[in-house]
């Protein structure tokens, strides 16, 4: 890329094992606090109407969830903001419990559950909750989901001038599935972003593509969660922004080419 798409960063907002949000996220990156690796806790938001909170599955609250956390720290109205949605897959738990109705005698399956299983599920849910209105992308491209949504919305902020609220986010599978899909747990991060420097901002990003390896976490269980779930690849470039450490992070992203990210502190 001659000219490389770049935003800046306005907001974070991050879910995952034993992470409740980005500060206590970043405060584990930068070796200030300890990592305990406990179930992610997922609550669904309550901006949603209480129906739909019922219905909401498990990549739905993950999703809504970085999202209020990134656009509540900035301070800023969801509904008009721009979104790019970014996942490897659907609802894990959800797929099973569908293919055990359609092994079982009865194969009727409930509205709920199918609506659901569709990949566009949490930007539908995003909309009740917030009213957001603004164009939307669901993007999903296997285990290099965060390195095409980051390419996304970097591209809509430099092309439209306006900001956009990246939510990259993937949720574990049950067995048998875990056999064919062994992501572990659920891990999510939304990245708030915007054409020109705010006053809170938290870096630039450009980004390109390379053939150099991709960058590894020094911390071998925090590494072993970026190899684990698809979403947590974006951890070296985290990791970078919370140590405020201007320089290239590469990230993995396609069997022939990852992701070059410049990060500007």
């Amino acid at each position: 890329m001659t000219n490389p798409p770049a935003a800046w960063i306005r907001s974070i907002g991050l879910i995952g094992p034993g992470l409740s949000d980005w500060p206590a996220c970043a405060a584990i990156l930068l070796g200030k606090a300890e990592w305990n690796p406990e179930k992610t806790v997922l609550n669904a938001p309550d901006q949603l109407p209480p129906a739909e909170r019922r219905r909401a599955v498990r990549v739905v609250k993950l999703a809504l969830g970085i999202g209020l956390q990134a656009t509540t720290a900035a301070g800023v109205d969801p509904s008009g903001l721009a979104t790019v949605f970014s996942s490897s897959g659907g609802d894990g738990v959800n797929c099973h419990q569908i293919c055990e109705t359609l092994a079982s005698d009865d194969r009727q399956i409930s509205p709920t559950r199918f609506h659901n299983s569709v990949h566009n599920a949490a930007a539908g849910y995003w909309g009740i909750a917030t009213g957001a209105t603004a164009a939307s992308a669901v993007l999903c491209a296997y285990d290099g989901s965060f390195g095409a949504g980051l390419l996304e919305a970097l591209a809509q902020v430099q092309v439209e001038r306006e900001p956009c609220l990246l939510l990259a986010y993937d949720a574990d599978y049950p067995p048998p599935l875990r056999a064919a899909r062994p992501i572990p747990d659920a891990f999510g991060v939304a990245l708030l972003l915007t054409p020109e420097r705010e006053a809170d901002s938290c870096g630039r990003l450009a980004a390109s593509l390379t053939d150099a390896p991709a960058d590894t976490l020094a911390d071998s269980a925090l590494d072993a969660l970026r190899c684990a779930i698809p979403a947590a690849r974006s951890l070296p470039l985290l990791a970078a922004i919370a140590g405020h450490r201007t320089g290239r992070v590469v990230l993995d992203y396609l069997d022939h080419a990852r992701l070059a990210v410049d990060y500007a502190a």
